[in-house]
């Protein structure tokens, strides 16, 4: 299979989104909503939930079931509120110290005019620094596309996890072409340069954990962070903060 047919799976309508994944592995979810800014971004889903039991903090890209929702959630791509909220979320979780657990799955952050007068890329910016030295646990998860600053702003974590048929890029393959050669038709040259899938990620060593989209595939999620999320708990919070710092820098 080409990189690029793995972008098409990846972008599949039937592909499920991140409120699946939460309602399929987390037990007792209530979402939250607002910045206390501006607005509640309906493309960023977060809130309270449960995990066996532990307390955690669920935060999720929503492309949405049916047009209408689609339409309603901006087809996933957040505006600058849904980063703001995610972030007050996240330093909910931190006041309580409970782990965080994110699903990534974007092709971007939104490029409209409201969202640049609102500050986007500050909103990124803010997300990328908090979450460098938030003292609680992270865990991402791709789960469909990684586009961009706008999946990073959700990814700066302890671990990052992919789903086989995910991927994660700095850009489209379709923005790439148009750049580098001015010719769309490219996109797979493109595809295959770019090195986003899954597998590339792993071997670059951009993410820990390749997860096989199976039946299994949400008991597997909830199995692993039921394993993963004590023992990130139990280490000192230095050490914890020191080991994300190196994590990135490594790259």
């Amino acid at each position: 299979m080409s990189a690029y047919d793995k972008v098409l799976l990846a972008r599949a309508k039937d592909r499920p989104t991140g409120l699946s994944y939460i309602n399929n592995i987390f037990s007792s979810f209530l979402e939250l909503h607002g910045d206390r800014r501006f607005a509640d971004d309906p493309a960023i889903v977060g809130g309270l939930a449960t995990l066996d039991g532990m307390p955690v903090t669920v935060i999720a890209m929503e492309k949405g079931s049916d047009m209408k929702d689609k339409v309603r959630r901006n087809f996933g791509a957040p505006n600058p509120e849904g980063y703001r909220k995610a972030l007050r979320l996240m330093k909910q979780a931190e006041k309580f110290h409970r782990p965080v657990v994110c699903f990534v799955d974007t092709s971007g952050a939104y490029c409209g005019l409201g969202a640049e007068e609102r500050g986007q890329g500050q909103a990124i910016a803010e997300n990328l620094m908090e979450m460098i030295g938030l003292k609680t646990p992270i865990v991402s998860i791709l789960i469909g596309e990684g586009g961009s600053g706008g999946a990073l702003a959700l990814a700066v974590a302890d671990q990052v996890w992919i789903l086989e048929n995910a991927v994660y890029s700095v850009i489209s393959p379709e923005g790439c072409a148009s750049i580098l050669w001015k010719d769309p038709k490219r996109v797979k040259d493109a595809a295959d340069c770019l090195r986003l899938t899954a597998q590339d990620m792993e071997e670059l060593g951009v993410v820990e954990k390749v997860i096989p989209e199976d039946e299994a595939c949400c008991g597997q999620i909830k199995e692993s962070l039921s394993e993963l999320l004590p023992q990130l708990l139990a280490l000192p919070q230095d050490e914890l903060l020191a080991k994300r710092y190196q994590r990135f820098r490594a790259f």
